[in-house]
């Protein structure tokens, strides 16, 4: 099992999270599984930017992002370079630290921000 650190979010993990992660998990269905309920609207099928999370430690022992998500992620509200889709990004035996970003897309374009 992989360490996951979950930074803390306002409305999906007010005081952060630890868990473990099956390598080859995504990091999606591993929040999941463990009660975050990070938004994914495309039902993990890489068609959108709403399960977006920035890896603020072991980012490099991630495989590389497909062209696809690169250019789904230029569209990701407050993206870094260090940013990937979670429903994309699989768990390797590195520990991870993640932070999902204070708002979505669609978040933003429904006005829920503020």
């Amino acid at each position: 099992m992989t360490q996951i650190v979950v930074l803390p979010h306002v409305e999906l993990c007010p005081e952060g999270a630890v868990l473990e992660a099956s390598p080859g998990t995504s990091i999606c269905d591993s929040l999941l599984a463990n009660g975050i309920s990070i938004e994914h609207a495309c039902e993990k099928s890489c068609a959108c930017t709403t399960c977006h999370v920035i890896v603020r430690e072991g980012y490099a022992s991630l495989e590389g992002a497909e062209e696809l998500e690169d250019d789904l992620l230029d569209r990701a509200w407050g993206l870094e370079p260090t940013s990937r889709l979670s429903c994309q990004a699989l768990v390797r035996d590195t520990p991870l630290t993640v932070e999902i970003p204070k708002y979505t897309i669609n978040m933003v374009s429904e006005g829920k921000h503020g």
